[in-house]
């Protein structure tokens, strides 16, 4: 996976934040960043979803996860599944390239 360099400026509070979380996991800032930016993925595309603004491939797509994955992840965050006809053709067809 190639990585790009990301400038951004943020408030002191939240610098402070970062820097903390960052020593708490004892890791550097720029780690802690990347970590909250995968999370702020996936919690963006639960939200989608819960929202019906997103199917479940779009919200697998925006979290960077697989379908299953996404799946997995609505489940622990207790989101009821609003399958669309399509998802559902979808996985069929998915299902049947794996067997």
């Amino acid at each position: 996976m190639s990585t790009k360099t990301l400038s951004v400026r943020v408030s002191d509070e939240d610098y402070g934040f970062l820097s903390s979380i960052a020593e708490e996991e004892k890791e550097d800032v720029s780690k802690a960043v990347r970590e909250l930016v995968d999370l702020g993925r996936i919690m963006l595309a639960i939200e989608k979803y819960r929202k019906s603004d997103a199917s479940l491939e779009k919200a697998a797509k925006i979290a960077g996860v697989s379908i299953s994955k996404m799946i997995d992840i609505l489940r622990e965050y207790g989101i009821e599944a609003n399958l669309e006809y399509e998802d559902y053709l979808k996985s069929l067809k998915t299902a049947k390239k794996t067997w």
